[in-house]
C-alpha cells in the first residue's frame, strides 16, 4: 500500500464531496434566508480547503531527506495538521459572528421542500464521508486525515440540527436559525481547538504507545543473557519514522565482541518487526549470581518498590570492593516535587544500610 497515495486519493474524495455539498447548501441557504444552512455550506468549504491542505502535506513530507534535514520531511504532517485547526478555528469565529448579527437583526427563513430533501442528503453524504476519510487515516495513520474525518462527522450533526430546526419552524413557526448558528459555531470552535491541541501536543513530543513499548520490550527480552529492557526513548520523525535508544540488562560476562553481535541482530529485528529504528542500545551489567549482589538487590528492590510512588528500579550493579552500588530509579510524575522525593528515598537507603555508598540515578517515567 502506498501511503502518500491513499492519502491523496482520500482527500480527494473529501475535496469532491465538500465542494459539491457547498455549493447546493449555499444556494438553499440563499434562497431560503438561512443563515445556519449558509454557515453548514462555509463549513463545507473550509473541509474542502483542509483536504487541500492535507494533500500538500503529504507529498512534502514524502521528500527524501538531505543534508539540512537527515531525518526528512515527515513532521510537514504535523504542520499540516495544525494549519488546518486553524482553518476549522476561524471558520468557527466568523460564523459566530454572523450568528449574532443575526440574533440582533433576525431575518425570517423560508424553506421549501427541495431545501429539506438536499439537507437530509448531505447528512447522509457526510456521515458516510467521515466515516470513510477517519478509517482510512487510522490506517495509513495519518493525523491529517483523521482529523478531516472527525471533522466531517460533526458536519452530519450540524447539518442535522439545521434540517430539524426547519422542522421546527414550518410546524411552529419558531425560527432558532441565529441562535443554532451560535451553537453550531461553538461545535466549530471546539473542533479547531481539539486539532491544534492535539497536533501541538505531538510536536512537543509524547509519551510512546504503550502498546508498541511494551512489545519492543518483550521483544527485546527475549534474547539469550538479556534480563530486561528499560528507558526506551522513541523520537517521531513524521507518523511513518520512530527513532530511539533503550538501555538492557545483561549478564557481566559477555564480551564486547558478543554484546556487539547481540545489539546489530537487535536492531536488525526491531526495526524489521516495529519499523523503529534503534540507533542506540546502552548497557547495564549485572550478576546476580553473586550471593552478596544478589541478596541487597532483593532487600533494597523490596524496601523502595514498597513505596508506591516508585515505579521501578532497575541497572543494579555492586562494586563489592568499595561497597558502593548503583541503580536507576523511577519515580512517578504523580509526585509534586520528584528530586526531594528522591532524596528522601536515598537518605532511608543509607540509614538502612550504612556499609554501603549509594549511587542512585533519578530515571524519568519514559515509556510503560
Amino acid at each position: 500500500m502506498d501511503r502518500q497515495k491513499v492519502i491523496v486519493r482520500t482527500s480527494i474524495i473529501g475535496i469532491l464531496a465538500n465542494i459539491f455539498l457547498a455549493g447546493f447548501k449555499a444556494a438553499v441557504g440563499l434562497i431560503s434566508n438561512s443563515i445556519s444552512v449558509v454557515l453548514d455550506a462555509v463549513n463545507n468549504l473550509s473541509d474542502a480547503l483542509s483536504s487541500v491542505i492535507t494533500i500538500i502535506g503529504a507529498k512534502l513530507s514524502a521528500k527524501p531527506s538531505d543534508k539540512k534535514h537527515p531525518m526528512g520531511y515527515g513532521r510537514i504532517e504535523y504542520l499540516s495538521a495544525t494549519i488546518i485547526g486553524v482553518i476549522v478555528l476561524y471558520a468557527g469565529v466568523t460564523s459566530m459572528i454572523e450568528s449574532v448579527k443575526k440574533i440582533i437583526e433576525p431575518e425570517t427563513p423560508d424553506y421549501s421542500a427541495v431545501a429539506l430533501i438536499i439537507i437530509g442528503v448531505a447528512v447522509l453524504v457526510k456521515i458516510f464521508l467521515g466515516t470513510f476519510v477517519m478509517r482510512t487515516g487510522k490506517n495509513v495513520n495519518s493525523d491529517s486525515l483523521v482529523a478531516s474525518g472527525k471533522d466531517a462527522l460533526m458536519d452530519s450533526i450540524i447539518s442535522a440540527s439545521v434540517l430539524v430546526a426547519a422542522v421546527i419552524y414550518l410546524i411552529w413557526g419558531v425560527s432558532l436559525e441565529a441562535y443554532l448558528g451560535v451553537i453550531i459555531s461553538v461545535f466549530i470552535i471546539k473542533a479547531g481547538f481539539d486539532t491544534l491541541r492535539d497536533t501541538i501536543s505531538q510536536i512537543l513530543g509524547e509519551r510512546i504507545d504503550g502498546d508498541l513499548s511494551k512489545q519492543i520490550k518483550a521483544q527485546l527480552c527475549t534474547y539469550p543473557h538479556v534480563n530486561g529492557a528499560y528507558d526506551l526513548i522513541l523520537h517521531a520523525y513524521g507518523p511513518e519514522l520512530l527513532i530511539g535508544s533503550v538501555h538492557i540488562e545483561v549478564d557481566h560476562t559477555l564480551s564486547a565482541v558478543e554484546l556487539d553481535v547481540l545489539e546489530r541482530r537487535m536492531t536488525a529485528e526491531i526495526y524489521q518487526k516495529f519499523n523503529v529504528t534503534l540507533t542506540g542500545i546502552s548497557i547495564y551489567s549485572i550478576d546476580l549470581k553473586d550471593p552478596e549482589t544478589d541478596n541487597l538487590f532483593h532487600a533494597i528492590e523490596a524496601e523502595v518498590m514498597a513505596d508506591e510512588h516508585v515505579l521501578q528500579i532497575h541497572g543494579f550493579n555492586l562494586d563489592k570492593k568499595t561497597k558502593t552500588a548503583v541503580f536507576d530509579m523511577i519515580i512517578s510524575f504523580d509526585v509534586g516535587n520528584r528530586r526531594e522525593y528522591y532524596q528522601q528515598i536515598v537518605e532511608r537507603l543509607k540509614k538502612n544500610h550504612p556499609e554501603y555508598t549509594f549511587y542512585v540515578t533519578l530515571d524519568t517515567d519514559i515509556s510503560d
